[in-house]
Formats: structure tokens, C-alpha cells, sequence
């Protein structure tokens, strides 16, 4: 998909500007809306709103960032009855850029920034033409905040109103620490009665997202959730296969979720989840993990420890290697971790006569 903006040194003049901008601007933008067309976007989801279409129009993001920010506007156009109303949230949106950035903003600022908004109003059409029904964001409070390893968080979150996700599922993210970037994250947890949702989050070099999920947001702030998507990772409720699920790093939040969705309605399946660490202090979620195995006798969980060098032999090695010494004819495997884990995932378990049918790998927009 092209980027926004084609020219270099207009993107990154675009982004300056952009980032000159205080989130506040976002209350300008919303009475300049209201003034051209009033009721057409509700004043509490404006610095949302505001945020993610300037973050379009300048750029930036990588793909999976970009599938996530598009999947949130598409909703909010098609939510708010939007597209009928393109040029005024357009003109709006300069318009208010053009204010807050002075003295950045200049006319040839603003020629690049017509094209750009141009070329971001055509993936907005297409976005929302594939958007289904249903709100475009959830406002959720961070009601925990735990740091088992120096970059991993695990984030319990209680949504406003009801998330309706599925085990498998990933959702877009968003920080008001930094507003307009949208990541995925998939819940590791089936749905509960209270509601709440698990994120399990790592801190990786680039990753400005994950960093501050990890290192900055604390109990008692809002983040916004995006709509569920499916992935690839989704149960078939028809299937009764035995399962293995083999996970790498993070990668084990939504196959955790399915654990907790076959515990919640047996079904008489088996399931083997292998966890994949360098060494055994890596197990983030050890005590959650073992609670489960020891509360259902269906369940074997195997720890895979690529870099332990006191490991018992049959726990040493890669997850797929040693899911490979589990596997069982019939079973579906699952596998969700990080792209060196599944790059060559297929191509191993169809070497060794597994069905392609039954292998389940998470789309790439998730990254």
C-alpha cells in the first residue's frame, strides 16, 4: 500500500508540524466541525477522532500499525455516517493544523498537505467499505499494571462498556501518551463476568507503543481499545481436535485465551501448550500458567527453553522443536510468537506430515 504522503522531505516537514501540535487542538477541531455541520461527531470522541486521521495524513506507521489505524477510522466513518462528509472533516482538519502549527505552516506545507489529505481520503473510502458495524473504540481503565520481567507487562484493563472479542482475537491499542498510534495486542483471556481483559505487552527497541504500555502507564489511566479482529487463531466450535499450541515470547496471550475457553466448556479434547523462553526465569506468566494445569487434568504445559543450560533435556530447545517431539496425529496446532518462530513454521510441519488444514498461524497484519 503506498504511503501517504510520496515525497520524502514533504512527510517529514508534515510530520514536524504534526507533532507540534498540542492533543488540545483537538477541542479547536471539534467546535470548527461543529460550526460547518453541527451533531456530526460527538464531543468526547473528538481527541480520538483528531488524533488518528492526523496520523494518517502524515504517516509513519509500519504496516501492522497502519492495518490497525485504518480498521479504527474505517469503524469511525462508517459509526458516525462519516463519508458524506469528507471535505468538511478534511478542511476542518487543516484548518486547525494550519492554526496550531503557526508559524511552521507555510503554502508549500499546505499544498503537501492538500495532496496528502487527498490520498488519505481514498484509503479512508476503502477502509470503511470493509468496516463492519459496531462502535470504532472502547475507552478502557488500566486497573492493574504488573512487570514480571524488566520488559514484559501484563495489563489488566476494565472496558466501559463491554468488549465482545473472541479467544484468538486481537485488538488495536491506543495510549493518550501517545495519541494517534493504534498497535495490536490480542487478549489472553476468554471473556469474563467482570469483563476485564488481559494484555500481555513487551517493550521491543522500536516500539514507542509498547514501551510506554510497559515502562510509563500506571492503575488508574484510560487507554482505547479498537475493534476485535480475528486472526487466524480463532477455535472452530465444530472441531473437537486435540490440541497443540505452541507459543513464543508474548505469542501466548491469545493461545493462554484458548486454554481458558476449552476450560470454560470441555469438550473432552486434549491440550498440549508448549511455552517458548531463552532460559527459565523467561516464563512471564509461570503462576497463571501453572494454576491452570493444576485445576484441569486435560492440560500438559512444556516449558521450551532455547538458551538454559540447566534445563531438564526434554525441555531444550526452539518451541517448534519441542513441539515437534509432542505432536500427535490429529491434532491442530496453533502458533503464535515472534517472526523468526513462524517464518519457518509451515514449511517444518508439513515436512513432517502434518495437514495444512490443521496448522493455524496469526495473519501478518499482527506482526
Amino acid at each position: 500500500m503506498p504511503a501517504v504522503i510520496d515525497d520524502q522531505p514533504a512527510r517529514v516537514s508534515l510530520t514536524a508540524v504534526w507533532e507540534s501540535v498540542d492533543v488540545r487542538a483537538a477541542a479547536d477541531f471539534w467546535c470548527t466541525v461543529e460550526d460547518r455541520r453541527p451533531g456530526l461527531l460527538p464531543h468526547r470522541d473528538a481527541p480520538l477522532f483528531f488524533t488518528a486521521l492526523g496520523r494518517l495524513l502524515v504517516g509513519g506507521d509500519d504496516s501492522a500499525g497502519r492495518a490497525a489505524l485504518l480498521l479504527v477510522l474505517g469503524r469511525a466513518y462508517r459509526h458516525f455516517d462519516l463519508l458524506p462528509h469528507t471535505t468538511t472533516i478534511g478542511d476542518a482538519l487543516l484548518a486547525t493544523v494550519a492554526r496550531h502549527a503557526h508559524p511552521l505552516w507555510t503554502s508549500q506545507l499546505a499544498i503537501a498537505a492538500e495532496r496528502a489529505l487527498c490520498q488519505a481520503t481514498q484509503v479512508i473510502r476503502r477502509a470503511t467499505a470493509q468496516a463492519g458495524d459496531g462502535p470504532a473504540w472502547w475507552h478502557v481503565q488500566v486497573i492493574d499494571h504488573h512487570r514480571p520481567s524488566p520488559d514484559i507487562a501484563i495489563l489488566t484493563v476494565r472496558p466501559w462498556r463491554r468488549l465482545p472479542f473472541q479467544p484468538g482475537q486481537a485488538v488495536p491499542v491506543c495510549t493518550p501518551r501517545l495519541p494517534g498510534r493504534w498497535r495490536w495486542l490480542s487478549p489472553a483471556n476468554a471473556p469474563r463476568a467482570d469483563g476485564t481483559v488481559e494484555l500481555h505487552v513487551r517493550a521491543v527497541p522500536a516500539g514507542a507503543v509498547s514501551h510506554r504500555l510497559v515502562h510509563e502507564v500506571r492503575p488508574g489511566e484510560l487507554l482505547w481499545l479498537g475493534p476485535p479482529v480475528d486472526t487466524g487463531l480463532s477455535l472452530d466450535e465444530t472441531n473437537t481436535n486435540d490440541l497443540l499450541l505452541v507459543a513464543g515470547g508474548t505469542g501466548l496471550a491469545p493461545l493462554r485465551a484458548l486454554v481458558e475457553q476449552v476450560a470454560a466448556a470441555p469438550d473432552g479434547r486434549r491440550v498440549t501448550l508448549i511455552v517458548g523462553a531463552r532460559t527459565f526465569t523467561d516464563l512471564y506468566d509461570a503462576i497463571a500458567l501453572d494454576k491452570l494445569q493444576c485445576a484441569h487434568n486435560w492440560l500438559t504445559i512444556v516449558p521450551a527453553l532455547s538458551d538454559d543450560p540447566f534445563a531438564e533435556p526434554a525441555e531444550q530447545g526452539d518451541a517448534l522443536t519441542i513441539a515437534l517431539d509432542h505432536h500427535q496425529p490429529g491434532q491442530d496446532i496453533y502458533l503464535c510468537g515472534p517472526p523468526a518462530m513462524l517464518a519457518r513454521a509451515r514449511s517444518r510441519l508439513l515436512a513432517v506430515g502434518v495437514p495444512a488444514t490443521h496448522i493455524h498461524l496469526p495473519t501478518s497484519f499482527i506482526g
